[in-house]
Formats: C-alpha cells, sequence, structure tokens
C-alpha cells in the first residue's frame, strides 16, 4: 500500500478531527524537581516564556521534535518524564 503526501497531511490535520484524548505536558513538574525558573528553562532551550506557557497551559496544538529534544536537555529528562496521555471525558 502507498501512502501519497497530501493523506499523511489530511490525517494531521486535527482541526477537523474529534480526538479522544489529549496531551498534557508536565514541565511544572520537570522545573519543580530541577528547581529551575521557567526564564532559565527558555534561555537554555531557545524558545520565548509565552511558548513554554503555552506548552503548560495545554494550548499547543504542535511541537518540534528539536524543541522536544531541547527541553530534554535543559531538563536532563526523557520525553515521558514531559508528556502525559489522558482520556478526554
Amino acid at each position: 500500500m502507498r501512502i501519497e503526501k497530501n493523506e499523511i497531511a489530511d490525517e494531521m490535520n486535527e482541526d477537523s478531527v474529534s480526538l479522544p484524548g489529549e496531551i498534557v505536558f508536565n514541565i511544572d513538574v520537570m522545573l519543580a524537581k530541577r528547581k529551575m525558573k521557567v526564564g532559565d528553562l527558555a534561555d537554555r532551550v531557545g524558545i520565548t516564556i509565552s511558548n513554554i506557557s503555552i506548552l503548560k497551559n495545554g494550548k499547543a496544538k504542535a511541537i518540534k521534535v528539536s524543541t522536544l529534544i531541547k527541553l530534554c536537555h535543559a531538563l536532563e529528562c526523557q520525553p515521558g518524564d514531559l508528556l502525559e496521555y489522558r482520556e478526554v471525558e
């Protein structure tokens, strides 16, 4: 079976799809464990405090893998330490 590029793009269009759950970013937990401030994390990762807030508050629709790598490096953790799946009720 061959998958065309636009089929993948259609599947990735989340605006029209009802999802059974959500991904929660536990950045606050990791910041507390590392005794690190949001501003320090933003500086180490190279993104704005506003963008970290968007992740923390569950407003992000996507995250680059490179950003996730930088977060893991800065917080000395694994992606699973930052991300949690929760069912939507």
